[in-house]
């Protein structure tokens, strides 16, 4: 277990891909902050399943990172049950759909706030520990969105596009350091809430559960197949490794050749 006796925040990590990044860490050794929505007793159950598999503490921390000064309680909590952070990810994050002229202005904020406002005072609280111990790993979702666009998604393109530019600064301004940043652009993941809207839009379209899922969700990515959590927090696990030290500012995509095109 390469990552024993180092400590990770994984923001969004209750559900979906951040539990992936969670688990996958833990298998490692890491020491976890999980941050999510959940039922107190299933978060509870969680971290003593993570602790179980790294050896190592996981804590749970019920920070709003919307605001600033629940970004830096998150950060806090790491340092106080770790007395630092070694890695960072940015993976929590919020979608709203909707024309330019249309776009609620209170979800457009929200949007920016949490999808990239919430990484940069993420990554500016803990990189001062990892610079201190010459080592860390700030990795963050992204998304195909940070590469292309799609029409009605102004604030979330805006905001991945803005973790790609965030990713490259802070790779340069650390590249002497011992701290690699980069982020990962997946394209559709197989979440339970990509699951769960396969039925609603069968009955609108009129299709089939494998049209919606071929025709629809899978249109733009040319393998025809879901990412799945699993795959997108293995690539993260190799970027926390010796060997992964020269990858820095790297948006790595892993959307079946969507963004190819």
């Amino acid at each position: 277990m390469f990552l024993s006796g180092k400590s990770a925040i994984v923001t969004g990590s209750t559900s979906g891909i951040g539990l992936a990044y969670a688990r996958a860490l833990a298998a490692e050794g890491a020491g976890l902050v999980i941050n999510g929505f959940g039922d107190r007793d299933q978060i509870d159950a969680l971290c003593a399943e993570l602790a179980a598999q790294s050896g190592a503490k996981a804590v749970y921390s019920d920070a709003d990172l919307m605001r600033r000064d629940g970004v830096e309680a998150l950060v806090a909590t790491g340092v106080h049950t770790f007395g630092g952070v070694d890695i960072l990810i940015n993976n929590a994050g919020m979608q709203h759909v909707a024309p330019v002229e249309e776009f609620p202005v209170d979800k457009w904020d929200a949007i920016i706030a949490l999808n990239l406002t919430a990484a940069f005072d993420a990554a500016r609280l803990t990189i001062p520990h990892m610079k201190a111990k010459g080592w860390g790993r700030i990795i963050s979702t992204a998304s195909a969105h940070s590469l292309t666009a799609s029409p009605f998604k102004s604030a979330y393109v805006a905001a991945k596009h803005g973790i790609a530019g965030l990713t490259k600064t802070i790779a340069l301004e650390l590249a002497t350091s011992g701290v690699t940043a980069n982020c990962i652009s997946p394209g559709y993941v197989w979440t339970p809430l990509v699951e769960g809207q396969i039925p609603d839009t069968m009955k609108a379209r009129g299709m089939t559960r494998e049209q919606v899922m071929n025709d629809v969700l899978l249109a733009k990515q040319p393998t025809k197949k879901f990412v799945t959590p699993e795959q997108v927090a293995a690539l993260a696990v190799f970027l926390c490794r010796d060997e992964a030290a020269n990858v820095t500012g790297a948006n790595l995509s892993m959307d079946g050749g969507w963004t190819a095109e």
